[in-house]
């Protein structure tokens, strides 16, 4: 038995914790220096309890009269003991009431001595011993009662004191269970709960380690969303439909919520403390069975200098079999934290909840529709329920079935009802009329109870004005009701839920997509000049893809060989804008950043402990935020063998796993590689006809197999050589770039002809063999565009509505206005 260290005399009944010099320091403080010193959260209980400043002195005595019978017994065992005497029954109830996880100055864990308290069952009678032992428990008795308003009298109110105590005493039975966790056994009896359909080969293995004597604890490990959480609620359903074994009829299913055990724990002690009062609390009600969420969290929760963290808690009751725990993980976290505490580990019984197939996971989502059609007011069609689970499964891949598949009906419920005006009316109806069965209501009583015939008359008034209102809004509820139908969810509304979190098309394809499908080639040579088969070759791909034909995983993959400045890229631009009508639907990789073994790195991400981790992969980031896209290799043969390793998997299966352990998908990506590989040696001319081709083809085959490994040249489905580009070819280029020139000019409200000399001159200059047509951009810029920048800042041409550029006899461009303007004609000699 300790003794007060603030007065030194008394006993101490109070203990608290405090934190002096960086160091946990904690003391006992007896009744009367608590009372004295404020501590926060004993003043609602002492004044309550009608303890005051006149009486303190007073009850301090007798509680250590008390405590010199008790001996060396727990302290706060026998402050119980006094409490429940004659002289303070009630005040008794207000300690046992009393919640000690709210009390942050101090800490009493009194899960321990709960049970005896409880059984104590102290005789007024017998208690009374002296007169003045009678007259002080008079006293103490008439100042509560005055307190808390209670007139009790003799053994009568002794004996209604006990049984108010009794059924205290059993509402609090589980009170850290209730203060912590929900009971699902509860929420399943009063139909909270959504039905489970499905799992009951592993909810019966669940029900089966649980009818075990020892070690009945079921660890339920999958990945997010395949209905670990679930199958808990579903024992409880099974439970109050009397499906389960005798022994677990009886039981009672409790989750916990670990974060509200946690929070507000400020000092060493108090976590432990709700801990052992929940594991407590299901010892002795003995039909509790405990549901742990993210399991993996019991090893850290409560972690602080000297305490001692939840799984420590829980082991002893565990391995006893006192207490039944049901927990969830995934496979990572219970590999990562649960198996590394083998005590712990073996205390469980593994379940494995794999995700279900998509015919099982439909069968799930017909179970729980009606749920969602419910909220939303709408109806799923047979069709719709089939497209979510294949959609999702098909084209959302970082989640699993069937929890993306419920989130993209819910989704689609939600959205046909954004502007559902009918729904809003409504609702505001139902809420008018409402308040209107209240104020009506109001309205009789006070009706019947005013006397005054004046205010009667206005009440009648009244009343009949609300009587009005409520049949008119009545009415017109039961109008709104007949005119609003439940919405109909097709495939088609569900698609497009689909592509709006994935950016996919999954719609079915519809007349002007499969009209750009059928047309494609066209579509492209709007840019593309020549290179025939290399344009045929793609657009083949596109439709086989589109269309459904081929392996779902791999994506169409291409190989563009040629000399430079013959199109491949501008290919490879025109494609990404043609199919997604998104400039951003293009990545593109030069290669030319990846000719170190380390880049390999830039590509996937780097591994842990790495500067640039937390960033991702160039690749990989790209690709997972848009998976419906263009990706290009840039001169692939400048980069690291190493990095064709990593493309293996990619061409063979369409994934990838970047430095975080996530797969990126690339089955809807379509994959294009260029190279100048084999195209070095100088053309003699331009267009050197089909035996150069020939034998550039030759050259080129021979140097991808010095380049490339077999299993990589092997994944590809394509290989398209480009041809060098023909004088004809070359003329088209200038009139399509000129094009570009066009549109510039047509911004200045003017517009400008190039004449056909002009541009022939500009495609003999603009074109060398070694280059291709890159050089045409500039000899446009050199010869026109820089021309025609300087007359239009010289203000040449204000007033100007048509520019012609010309190419003289002595071999210059002349830039002029029309001889129609007003602006007379100036000619501008352009260097050669």
């Amino acid at each position: 038995m300790s003794i007060c260290q603030i007065c030194k005399k008394n006993t101490a009944v109070i203990y608290t914790t405090r934190i002096e010099n960086n160091e946990t320091v904690s003391e006992g403080i007896c009744l009367k220096c608590a009372f004295d010193m404020n501590i926060g959260g004993l003043e609602p209980l002492f004044k309550k309890s009608g303890i005051n400043e006149e009486n303190i002195d007073q009850i301090q005595n007798r509680m250590n009269s008390v405590l010199e019978q008790m001996g060396d017994t727990n302290p706060f065992e026998m402050f119980k003991s006094f409490m429940d005497s004659d002289a303070s029954n009630e005040f008794s109830f207000m300690l046992e009431g009393l919640n000690f996880d709210d009390l942050n100055d101090f800490d009493i864990d009194d899960s321990d001595d709960r049970e005896d308290s409880e059984n104590l069952e102290v005789d007024i009678e017998n208690q009374s011993k002296t007169d003045s032992d009678n007259k002080s428990s008079s006293l103490m008795a008439a100042t509560i009662d005055s307190s808390i308003g209670a007139d009790q009298e003799g053994t009568g109110a002794d004996s209604q004191s006990s049984n108010s105590r009794n059924t205290r005493r059993r509402t609090r039975r589980n009170k850290f269970l209730d203060q912590f966790g929900t009971n699902l056994t509860e929420k399943a009896k009063h139909g909270e709960i959504d039905r489970i359909i499905g799992r009951d080969e592993e909810l019966n293995r669940v029900i089966q380690i649980l009818n075990r004597r020892t070690k009945n604890n079921p660890a339920l490990i999958g990945e997010p969303g395949v209905g670990k959480t679930a199958i808990a609620e579903g024992l409880a359903v099974k439970i109050i439909s009397k499906e389960v074994p005798a022994k677990l009829l009886d039981k009672q299913v409790y989750q916990l919520d670990m974060t509200t055990m946690v929070a507000g724990t400020q000092f060493r002690g108090q976590f432990e403390s709700r801990m052992k009062g929940v594991v407590e609390d299901a010892k002795k009600d003995g039909n509790v069975i405990l549901v742990i969420d993210e399991l993996h969290n019991i090893m850290g929760a409560g972690d602080a200098e000297g305490a001692m963290n939840a799984a420590n808690i829980l082991k002893p009751a565990l391995a006893k079999g006192d207490v039944s725990v049901i927990g969830s993980t995934t496979l990572d976290e219970y590999r990562r934290f649960i198996e590394k505490d083998s005590a712990l580990e073996r205390r469980f019984q593994k379940v494995i909840i794999d995700e279900p197939t998509q015919a099982e996971a439909i069968e799930i989502l017909n179970g729980v529709r009606d749920y969602y059609e419910k909220h939303h007011f709408v109806t799923y069609t047979g069709a719709a329920i089939r497209a979510a689970v294949q959609l999702s499964a098909r084209y959302i891949h970082e989640r699993y079935l069937p929890d993306k598949a419920i989130d993209v009906i819910d989704e689609a419920g939600s959205r046909v009802n954004l502007d559902n005006d009918l729904l809003v009316e409504q609702k505001e109806l139902q809420d008018r009329l409402a308040e209107l069965n209240d104020a009506v209501a109001t309205s009789y009583e006070q009706l019947i109870e005013t006397s005054d015939e004046e205010k009667s008359l206005e009440l009648y008034e009244k009343d009949a004005e609300l009587r009005s209102e409520q049949l008119k809004v009545n009415r017109r509820l039961k109008e709104v009701t007949e005119l609003l139908k439940p919405v109909q969810i097709g495939v088609n509304e569900i698609a497009e839920v689909v592509e709006m979190w994935t950016g996919i098309p999954v719609q079915q394809i519809t007349e002007a997509e499969t009209e750009k499908l059928l047309h494609l080639e066209e579509r492209l040579h709007e840019r593309i000049i020549g290179q025939e088969d290399a344009v045929n070759a793609v657009s083949r791909a596109i439709r086989r893809k589109r269309a459904g034909f081929g392996s779902v995983n791999k994506p169409p993959s291409f190989f563009f060989v040629g000399p430079t400045g013959v199109g491949k890229t501008e290919l490879v631009k025109a494609l990404a804008e043609t199919l997604f009508e998104e400039k951003d639907s293009l990545v593109r990789l030069d290669m030319s950043e990846f000719t170190e073994p380390h880049t390999v790195s830039k590509l996937i991400g780097s591994p842990p402990g790495y500067v640039g981790y937390d960033d991702g992969g160039q690749l990989t980031e790209k690709t997972r935020r848009r998976p419906y896209s263009v990706v290009l290799f840039d001169e692939i043969e400048k980069a690291h063998p190493d990095i064709y390793n990593i493309l293996l998997q990619i061409l063979d299966d369409g994934r990838l796993t970047d430095s975080q352990g996530r797969v990126i998908n690339f089955e809807n990506t379509v994959i294009i590689m260029t190279s100048n590989a084999g195209t070095t040696l100088k053309a003699h001319s331009i267009g050197f006809g089909d035996d150069g081709h020939v034998a550039m083809e030759s050259r080129v085959q021979t140097a991808m197999q010095e380049i490339f490994r077999p299993e990589f040249l092997n994944r590809i489905d394509e290989i398209v050589i480009f041809k060098e580009l023909t004088k004809t070819e070359i003329r088209q280029i200038v009139d399509l770039m000129l094009k570009e020139v066009e549109a510039d000019v047509k911004g200045h409200s003017m517009v400008i002809t190039v004449t056909d000399a002009a541009r022939d001159a500009l495609a003999k200059e603009g074109y060398n063999p070694k280059y291709g047509a890159r050089p045409l951009r500039k000899a446009i810029q050199r010869k026109i565009e820089d021309p025609l920048a300087d007359k239009l800042l010289a203000g040449d041409f204000d007033n100007t509505k048509e520019i012609i550029v010309t190419w003289d006899a002595e071999q210059q461009f002349i830039i002029s206005a029309n001889s129609g303007s007003n602006t007379e004609n100036s000619g501008d000699d352009s260097e050669n």
